[in-house]
């Protein structure tokens, strides 16, 4: 089955036939206001914080940085271009890692005394961009944090391609693409590394970043640990156990850096593995009831009871002073239909099961829930990149309508980085700019190429990288 293209629905009229066509319930406002009077340009103050406006631009994982961990240009070209956005809430920016074996490439950003000078530059030189571009005292309102990570099962530290897995428990679909072999992490193990996001939240008020986001998502370290039910010892079993190195992380944080706000990008619900059939489709690679092992099963689009296990959790954050969530859902690793929703798949990906529109509207749904259980809680939504021309309509009235605080952007301001400026200055959208989901900013790291947009990105167009990517892609197919 084909889906249309969202460039080829012009109108606001097509857009919603296409929607209603296919039962997609997703919301959305055919005229898109600009100025003081547009929802997405209302500031919002939370614990003496206030953020400009309600665009954040969402953490990416970087595979252009150096050997130890440190920025290159290529990530301070991105940061300055996150600066330029418009956005004024910057979640995490980049993913960073808290000790060598947790990076998820062996380019990725590493949180070290060594690597903490060119760490606070970055930040520098992301707000000495925003300054420039919309005035002297526009950082005012602008908060930038840090985000950090282990990469856990997914962790690639010293070679592109070479797994070097650290997990939490043995998963019964998920360990069989790790042929090579898994270490499982001890109790001992996790405590040292809690200490060791400690530190590296100390490290990141140091250099000037606002709040630590502490990654929960995606099938890494954190994200897995939530549904370690079958594990033994401290760190598994019941909820307290496999909610406890969230607890002492948050908890260091709160005793040792005191000023440092500490968020949490959770994935909210989850789905089982998907592969490709023989057709290239993605198709489930494990029945519901022989995966007892997700954090927040989906069945049946019964969203409801699949958000219990994040209701739970947001209420042992909230009650320790977490305001800011962010929410995403799955993983790019074994469902990346349901978390980064996309006509175009990746080099290592499968062909939509569903209309990519389905998953965008899953995700804001699945927010749109949480923000009304927890109404004292910031949320931050994520999925909209695929919506291309339409993401205006459909984030206006999400704000609008109370269903997230602030819409994420990741991959689309890799190709089209000003999208929130030109929004909230009542300017037409740039269509060659605007991502298309080709897929090529995760087909390059997948193939161990830096990070870009290929397509549509001058600078990356002409990158070396982009002619091996090519041959890459070409390679596989």
């Amino acid at each position: 089955m084909s889906y249309p293209r969202i460039a080829s629905l012009r109108t606001a009229e097509s857009f919603r036939a296409h929607l209603d066509q296919s039962g997609i319930r997703l919301g959305f406002d055919s005229e898109v206001a600009a100025g003081d009077s547009s929802p997405l340009a209302q500031p919002i103050e939370v614990d003496g914080v206030r953020v400009g406006n309600r665009y954040c631009i969402l953490p990416m994982e970087g595979w252009d940085g150096t050997a130890d961990g440190q920025p290159t240009p290529l990530t301070e070209r991105r940061w300055r271009h996150f600066g330029v956005s418009g956005a004024k809430l910057i979640w995490g920016g980049e993913a960073v890692a808290v000790r060598p074996e947790g990076r998820a490439n062996p380019n990725q950003l590493l949180m070290s005394e060594a690597t903490l000078p060119a760490l606070a530059r970055l930040r520098e030189h992301l707000v000495s961009a925003h300054r420039e571009r919309f005035g002297p005292g526009a950082d005012a309102d602008l908060y930038v944090g840090l985000q950090l990570t282990h990469s856990g099962r997914f962790a690639r530290p010293h070679v592109k391609d070479r797994p070097e897995p650290l997990v939490a428990y043995a998963h019964p679909v998920l360990d069989e693409r790790f042929p090579g072999g898994l270490r499982q992490l001890s109790d001992d193990d996790l405590d040292r590394l809690a200490a060791d996001f400690v530190r590296a939240a100390r490290m990141a008020w140091s250099a000037g970043y606002r709040f630590v986001d502490f990654k929960h998502c995606h099938g890494y370290l954190g994200h897995e640990l939530l549904s370690a039910r079958g594990r033994a010892g401290r760190y598994g079993g019941s909820f307290e156990n496999r909610t406890r190195f969230i607890r002492q992380v948050v908890d260091g944080i709160r005793a040792e850096v005191p000023g440092l706000a500490v968020a949490v990008r959770l994935s909210v619900f989850d789905t089982v593995p998907y592969r490709k059939d023989g057709s290239g489709r993605g198709v489930p690679a494990a029945s519901s009831d022989a995966y007892d092992c997700a954090f927040g099963l989906l069945e049946d689009e019964d969203m409801g009871p699949a958000l219990d296990d994040a209701r739970a959790l947001l209420r042992v954050l909230e009650a320790r002073g977490v305001r800011w969530i962010c929410t995403s859902a799955g993983s790019p690793y074994y469902n990346p239909h349901v978390q980064r929703p996309a006509l175009f798949p990746p080099s290592d990906g499968y062909l939509p099961p569903e209309d990519p529109l389905c998953g965008v509207a899953r995700q804001i749904d699945a927010t749109a829930r949480l923000k009304s259980d927890f109404p004292g809680l910031v949320f931050v939504g994520s999925g909209y990149s695929y919506l291309q021309e339409w993401l205006p309509h459909v984030a206006q009235h999400a704000v609008a309508h109370g269903l997230t605080d602030f819409v994420g952007l990741g991959r689309m301001v890799l190709s089209y980085p000003d999208l929130p400026a030109d929004v909230l200055a009542g300017r037409a959208l740039r269509r060659k700019a605007i991502c298309r989901t080709f897929s090529d900013c995760t087909s390059g790291p997948r193939l161990g190429l830096v990070s870009g947009c290929f397509p549509l990105d001058p600078f990356y167009v002409a990158h070396p990288d982009a002619e091996r990517l090519r041959e890459g892609k070409a390679a596989l197919a």
